[in-house]
């Protein structure tokens, strides 16, 4: 019985397990000889050893890409963390209409990244995008989010705000299970609003901010689309390229404009470890912070 149970499981889990091997598995594993190769899709890999990851080390553009990255993300993710948080918090003290604004928060994350990236340059543009418009109302002289590289890292990190619907939605579920026992019994306290959401609201949701805060920063590293657009797209010139210059998008451009496929391969083999090691150093670093019902995992 026990066998005709698990042969018809794996039968159901079949054609996941097929397009993991075909589309995750074997590119992964062909990426890492790639890296080892001299290859341009047009002539057949030629071996080169390590001589990709020297090169990683002697490229000045890594260096750059990664540090615009890491400061991306630094920015990014609390920032990102702190608004959904608020919204939520907001959200899940509404009596009325929750369910429409819960859509309305969610569907901006619908917006194809394309189109986020084209709507960065209509928003921020330094002289006649709409922000800098609405901070002139103020008498604000707003800055050139699109040219100062000083500023550019910024409008992204603002952008990206466009797309937090999504932990918004996460955090509102993690806040509707806080038992109402506890709230009750901080009022009798005498504990205000804000003691009680720093002493119960924050740790009775920390997993799930804990899971966010990871996947956040792997995101972020991971940034592509919206800045590609926004700064490279087409060709663009115009704009202050180096500022926007994610580690991604340098892939990118080595194994899709340059054909450098086998520089691209280390490249990514660079980010996946640099990615694993981040998210080890934040689990090790953060889980003291982290509150479960049934005691720390």
């Amino acid at each position: 019985m026990r066998f005709v149970e698990t042969r018809a499981a794996l039968l159901f889990i079949s054609p996941w397990i097929l397009g993991f091997l075909i589309f995750t598995a074997w590119p992964v594993i062909n990426s890492a000889y790639l890296s080892l190769t001299d290859y341009d899709v047009i002539n057949d890999p030629s071996f080169v050893g390590f001589d990709n990851y020297k090169t990683l080390f002697e490229d000045p553009k890594v260096g750059l890409a990664l540090r615009n990255t890491f400061i991306f993300m630094v920015m990014s993710v609390p920032t990102q963390l702190v608004v959904s948080l608020g919204l939520a918090l907001l959200l899940n003290s509404a009596t009325r209409a929750t369910g429409f604004f819960r859509t309305a928060f969610f569907l901006p994350k619908m917006t194809p990244p394309v189109a986020v990236g084209i709507l960065l340059l209509m928003l921020f543009n330094g002289q006649s995008g709409l922000i800098n418009g609405f901070l002139g109302i103020f008498g604000i002289d707003g800055p050139a989010w699109t040219t100062d590289p000083n500023w550019v890292k910024p409008g992204l990190v603002l952008m990206s705000l466009w797309t937090v619907g999504s932990s918004v939605v996460i955090i509102l579920a993690a806040l509707r299970g806080v038992p109402q026992e506890l709230y009750d019994s901080a009022v009798v306290d005498g504990a205000g609003w804000w003691k009680r959401t720093l002493r119960i609201t924050v740790p009775m949701i920390s997993p799930t901010l804990f899971f966010l805060f990871i996947v956040d920063s792997i995101n972020a590293l991971q940034s592509f689309t919206e800045a590609y657009t926004a700064f490279f797209g087409s060709g663009n010139t115009t704009y202050s390229n180096d500022a926007a210059l994610f580690y991604a998008i340098y892939l990118f451009q080595q194994a899709f404009e340059f054909l450098h496929m086998g520089y691209a391969s280390a490249l990514a083999w660079l980010l996946f470890i640099v990615i694993m090691a981040i998210t080890v150093v934040q689990i090790l670093v953060t889980r003291r912070f982290v509150h479960y019902e049934g005691g720390n995992p």
